[in-house]
């Protein structure tokens, strides 16, 4: 067994210098190596905010508004679709053997070689296989329904998150094996304008990301599927959160059930004195046939004065929307996160306060869909002590969000897709870092995309998601767990999946996956969703799903 020497200890956040590296140049290679952090600014509601969505109509509440509500279509629950937060750990992240397992094209576990094994950072002492002798137990943890190993930065992290007892066996996940090129933006890794498609809506935003670009992220998202309408709002620290809605200065002169008395009066003499007037507009509009334009103009000023009020209605508490004042996620007796680390000024304390605005914003279905970029993943020729930290804050991120799925709609929870992807991965030459925090594992030594591969979580309170076994396919149950294969030795197998060695069609899969658990597989490739997309027929189809579907369509209808 090869033993590092020992050498001077850096400081894990610091931004990452590769002697086999270029000096970064862009913005996604600069997160990448942790040289640039993330960073707000405030956004507050425009105008435009003022019209209803023609899109949606989903609006479910028991007040006097409800009615109106309904008629100009204002969305407070989002569409009813799942919610959608994916993690794009920029520089590329270990996800295969020592965090998720991977096997060869039996499933998960199919082991691999002892050598196959040992690029993927684990020393024979630690493959999947290997007994334990202190637990007498093999390292397979399934705990989740996704095998992870047992001593898993990602799932350590994530039970650190978890205070719900039981938690776990309410979730299941699938790994799939795809390669992607190393240390770059460039790789279109981001489905969520694909999942907006999908139908996911929120009832303040369709799609939140960290950061500033136009996938919300650090990995592009596929060119095909981006529409401007629906960019990404920046969301990450809680005043970017509280900062999206203005609620008037209505509020600040009157209580709150006078000022809503005083803007429902407004809506209600604003439609009779509107039934009164002729816009001049009367034609069709053949937009919105058979109404005439004069009914839309109508309907539009009548809804704006009504959405103010729902505004009002719904966030007079300035609290409403501030994760830092939930106490499901911190300052509770049993809080995910405590004061001290969600207060925190270093990157712990950046990537928690980062975490809970955006899952904030999607679980309570504010936003129909966020990312949540975590920068200096590339964190090979380091001890691989490294890595495990970073993964280990990245779990309690994943975790978190889970947890707090667990804890939303009054504590009876809510569904969760949770997708985790880097730019590329790395691997090991078999040197053991033997400090406390490398853990007898392998170092990360150098880039490798032949070793990558993307996972998902998905968090179902009506019980487990169960993997697919009436599909068209002839794969076994196991083999819905693992969306393609590796080899023996290693590397991705590039002819196991379409999206094995394609990243566009990896976030196809993704998008098939999210719909297949709304029980609508059968539409993807329909002309509203994905046409034109390149994952097969039928059958190839349910051979690249890995669930049965856990609602029928929206959650308030589950399976």
């Amino acid at each position: 067994m090869l033993i590092r020497t020992r050498r001077k200890r850096r400081r894990f956040d610091a931004p990452q210098r590769h002697l086999n590296h270029n000096r970064p140049m862009t913005r996604r290679e600069l997160i990448g190596q942790g040289f640039l952090a993330g960073s707000a600014t405030v956004l507050g509601g425009g105008v435009f905010s003022l019209f209803s969505n023609p899109r949606a109509a989903y609006a479910q509440l028991a007040a006097d508004l409800d009615p109106l509500r309904a008629a100009c279509g204002i969305n407070v629950f989002g569409a009813g679709k799942i919610p959608f937060i994916c993690f794009d750990l920029a520089g590329g992240a270990n996800m295969a053997g020592s965090n998720v397992l991977v096997g060869q094209a039996g499933g998960q576990m199919d082991d691999l070689s002892t050598a196959g094994y040992n690029k993927l950072g684990l020393p024979g002492d630690m493959v999947p296989s290997a007994i334990d002798p202190n637990t007498n137990l093999d390292h397979r943890d399934t705990r989740l329904g996704l095998g992870f190993h047992s001593d898993s930065a990602f799932l350590r992290g994530m039970f650190g998150s978890i205070r719900t007892p039981g938690l776990e066996n309410f979730i299941n996940g699938a790994v799939i094996p795809a390669r992607s090129d190393n240390d770059t933006g460039n790789n279109p890794h981001n489905p969520m304008y694909g999942i907006q498609r999908a139908g996911a809506e929120g009832s303040i935003l369709s799609l939140c990301g960290s950061r500033n670009s136009e996938s919300g992220g650090n990995s592009m998202a596929p060119a095909a599927m981006i529409n401007p309408e629906f960019r990404p709002t920046k969301v990450d620290r809680p005043g970017d959160v509280t900062g999206l809605v203005d609620t008037g200065e209505l509020l600040n002169l009157l209580n709150e059930d006078d000022a809503l008395a005083v803007m429902e009066s407004i809506y209600r003499l604003s439609e009779q004195k509107m039934a009164r007037v002729d816009t001049g507009l009367g034609f069709t509009d053949p937009n919105n046939a058979p109404l005439t334009r004069d009914q839309v103009v109508k309907d539009l000023i009548e809804c704006g004065y009504l959405s103010a009020a729902d505004i009002a209605d719904r966030f007079s508490d300035p609290g409403a929307l501030d994760p830092a004042q939930d106490t499901n996620i911190v300052g509770g007796a049993s809080s995910i996160f405590d004061v001290n680390e969600f207060n925190d000024g270093g990157r712990d304390g950046d990537e928690f306060r980062k975490t809970a605005s955006v899952m904030k914003m999607v679980i309570d279905g504010y936003a129909g869909a966020g990312c949540i970029t975590m920068g200096g993943y590339d964190y090979h020729g380091g001890a691989r002590a490294e890595g495990e930290v970073k993964d280990f804050r990245a779990g309690r991120c994943m975790g978190a969000c889970l947890e707090y799925a667990s804890r939303a709609n009054n504590g009876t929870g809510v569904p969760l897709m949770l997708y985790v992807f880097s730019d590329g991965s790395l691997s090991s030459n078999g040197v053991i870092d033997d400090s406390q925090e490398g853990r007898g594992k392998g170092e990360w030594t150098s880039d490798n995309s032949s070793t990558a591969a993307s996972f998902f979580l998905v968090y179902n309170p009506f019980g487990r998601p169960q993997l697919l076994q009436s599909g068209l396919d002839t794969l076994t149950a196991e083999q819905h767990r693992q969306l393609g294969a590796f080899s023996a030795s290693g590397d991705v197998v590039r002819g196991g999946t379409p999206g094995a060695n394609n990243v566009n069609l990896l976030v196809e899969m993704v998008l098939l996956n999210y719909m297949a658990l709304h029980n609508q597989a059968g539409n993807f490739a329909t002309n509203a969703f994905f046409p034109t997309h390149g994952l097969g027929d039928a059958a190839s189809l349910d051979g690249l799903t890995a669930f049965e579907a856990i609602c029928n369509t929206t959650i308030s209808n589950p399976i």
